[in-house]
């Protein structure tokens, strides 16, 4: 039986996984996760050359998933190279799923 802090708790996680949910919720994003995941790392130039968007575009949404933490930067000379960094993301899930299994079920 779940008491009023397994709720509290639960609540919380969830509000702490907002901005991971926005920042996903983006199909723009989700594009530039999926070419990160296929590549160990890409600069705005390769990147814009594998999508519809813009390089301002590109660097807008890359902003945000640094921000969030699921990218992170290399600088090679004037290149800054973007590859994913999901650890922390994927750890902050799996306290959510843990927490709602243990919560909700």
């Amino acid at each position: 039986m779940s008491t009023n802090n397994d709720h509290d708790q639960a609540v919380q996680r969830f509000r702490d996984s907002i901005p991971l949910f926005q920042a996903l919720s983006d199909p723009a994003r989700q594009d530039i996760i999926l070419l990160l995941a296929e590549h160990n790392s890409l600069n705005v130039t390769d990147i814009a050359n594998r999508s519809r968007l813009s390089r301002p575009a590109i660097s807008h949404h890359l902003k945000i998933l640094r921000d969030i933490g699921l990218v992170s930067i290399v600088q090679q000379g004037t290149q800054r190279y973007y590859s994913l960094s999901l650890e922390d993301a994927v750890s902050q899930l799996k306290s959510l799923i843990s927490t709602v299994e243990q919560t909700c079920l």
